[in-house]
Order: structure tokens, then C-alpha cells, then sequence
């Protein structure tokens, strides 16, 4: 399925929602409040992937290729690709057995990917082997940014990891394979907008989404893996809530369907402005969805709800130290 959101100029009071087919699934869009701005067609186009991995890697690298050239051919400048882009594996030890270094063949395939098609690309929650793998036989969840020549810009390590029990939707111990990272990273500049850069079960915490804010983030992005009874019930109020209070887009491409015997999870990726406006979204399936990226509307939403100037460190703390 394929949403693709557009703004219209101002001289338009209606509103523009056009669409296109992708794989014979039905068109969703999402209607957007009307915007001030001088051509919808000027402003960055993204991409948000959604895909059901498995424990075949190379399968998996051909359904993402096939949505990323779609993007491209679409015009996107940036495609956002799901936690566990990679692989979902049945068990941690094939997890662990599955996972691969930054450097890679794998990571390599994709930067190929990049460079060819043009396009930056989001790779959330990598399965990365780090340097000290033979140490401690952990992985990291890694969210990889790489640019349109297909290098590395920025690698973030998720920094909270989901050890929960769900009635319902089954025990998850990520700690056991996977150790978290130890920094935030700063956002990027990339065409779209600068890039804060988090994982899933990061969105629980809006202390990260506003530290990233303040850095200057202007687009935060969740790729995920949510589960079946989380996804209805917190999924889409996370996100739109994490979008408001840090005024930024927020962008979450996720996993969606059955990924073996034991796992199955939620989709409805989606793109949310800083409105906490759902501007595009992914409805059952594998798939993507496009929006356009409005800074000017950004700015003018920070402008007339100042929030950041109002905030009280006197009254309840900082949010540490700035990124560097």
C-alpha cells in the first residue's frame, strides 16, 4: 500500500490527496489541515518502508530493495526502514548467529543500494556485531544512517532496551543479546530536514525526543517492531504525542505481520507533523507511504507555541549536557 500526502498552495482552500498502486493494494491517504507555503511540490519527499522480516536475510534485502527503488523512482530524497530491517530470527542464538558488523556484507549491499538509487536511507535496528563481540558475545541494536553516496553519516545504539512481559503478547528480554548503547547521537543534516536519530521501545522516554529537540532536531524517527497488543493500544498516541511535545515530525516505519511460529507485529507505520497530525500511514501489509516535509510550517508552529523558551529547569532539572 502506498499513502502519498501532499500540501496544497495556499491560494487553495481544498485539500490535495493524490495516490498511487503499489503491488494492486489499495491507495490510503491521509488528509492534512491546509498549510501556508508556496508549492507543495518544492518541499522534501520521504519515504516510510514497511516490511515482515524473517530469518532469511537475503529475502528480506530484496523486498526493502523493491521498496527503496520505489521511493526513489517516486522522488523521495530519504526512505525509512523498520527495526529489524535485517532479520527477525526464531530465538536469541540465531539471532546472535545472524548478526553481522558494520562493515559487513550486508551493510554493504545496502550502501551499493544507496549509491545506485540516489537516496539516503534509514536503516533502524541493525543487528550489529561491535568491536567488542568476541569479549561478550552481545549484539547492539544499531540504527545505521547512510547518505546517497551510500556511507555511513551517523550510527545510533539503542539506548533502552525492551524487557518486558505483555500478557498477551509473550516475554521480551532484548538485554539478553543485546547490550544498550551509552550516547545519543546529534542530529543530522540531511535533505529532508535535520534527523534525531532513536529505536522502538525508545519512544517510551520523551526525555530522548526533547534532548534531541534542543539539539536541533526537526524530524525524529522511530523504527519498530511493536507487538500486537502494545501497537493498538500505545502505538499511534506515542508517536503523535512525541510529536507535539517535541514539535518535530515524527517518522516510524515498522515491521507488520507474521514473522514465524512465535512473532507477529502490529505495523501502521506513519509519518505524524508537529501538529500531531497523522499525515501518511501504512495500512495491513508490506508497503510504504510518502509525505512531504514542510520546515516553514515547523518553524511558524514554534513561533506561535513557544514552548522550549517556557520550559522550568529551576523547577524540575536539565536535560544534562548538550550533544556534541
Amino acid at each position: 500500500m502506498l499513502g502519498f500526502i501532499t500540501r496544497p498552495p495556499h491560494q487553495l482552500l481544498s485539500l490535495l490527496c493524490t495516490g498511487y498502486r503499489l503491488l494492486r493494494t489499495p491507495v490510503l491517504c491521509t488528509q492534512p489541515r491546509p498549510r501556508t507555503m508556496s508549492s507543495s511540490w518544492e518541499l522534501p519527499l520521504v519515504a516510510v518502508c514497511q516490511v515482515t522480516s524473517t530469518p532469511n536475510k537475503q529475502e528480506n534485502f530484496k523486498t526493502c530493495a523493491e521498496l527503496v527503488q520505489e521511493a526513489a523512482r517516486l522522488g523521495a530524497c530519504l526512505a525509512f526502514l523498520p527495526e529489524a530491517f535485517d532479520f527477525i530470527a526464531r530465538n536469541p542464538a540465531e539471532t546472535l548467529l545472524l548478526s553481522e558488523p558494520l562493515n559487513g556484507d550486508l551493510l554493504g549491499q545496502y550502501s551499493q543500494l544507496a549509491r545506485e538509487c540516489g537516496i539516503w536511507l534509514s536503516l533502524g535496528g541493525f543487528h550489529e556485531r561491535g568491536q567488542d563481540w568476541e569479549q561478550n558475545q552481545k549484539i547492539y541494536n544499531c540504527h545505521v544512517l547512510l547518505n546517497s553516496k551510500g556511507s555511513i553519516v551517523a550510527s545510533y545504539r539503542k539506548t533502552h532496551l525492551c524487557d518486558v512481559e505483555i500478557p498477551g503478547q509473550g516475554p521480551m528480554r532484548e538485554s539478553n543479546y543485546t547490550k544498550p548503547g551509552g550516547t545519543l547521537e546529534p542530529p543530522v543534516k540531511t535533505p529532508a530536514g535535520k534527523v534525531g536519530l532513536a529505536i522502538c521501545y525508545d519512544m517510551r522516554f520523551p526525555e530522548l525526543s526533547l534532548k534531541l529537540a534542543q539539539a536541533g532536531a526537526e524530524i525524529l524517527t522511530y523504527p519498530s517492531a511493536f507487538g500486537s497488543v502494545t501497537g493498538p493500544a500505545h502505538w499511534e498516541v506515542l508517536l503523535r504525542a512525541r510529536a507535539i511535545e517535541s514539535q518535530c515530525y515524527v517518522i516510524a516505519a515498522a515491521q507488520c505481520g507474521r514473522h514465524h511460529e512465535t512473532r507477529a507485529s502490529y505495523g501502521h507505520s506513519m509519518v505524524v507533523d508537529p501538529w500531531g497530525t497523522v499525515v501518511a500511514r501504512c495500512s495491513e501489509g508490506p508497503g510504504l507511504c510518502l509525505a512531504r516535509i514542510d520546515l516553514h510550517f515547523l518553524q511558524q508552529m514554534r513561533q506561535h507555541l513557544p514552548v522550549f523558551q517556557h520550559r522550568r529547569p529551576d523547577l524540575y532539572g536539565s536535560l544534562g549536557h548538550p550533544l556534541s
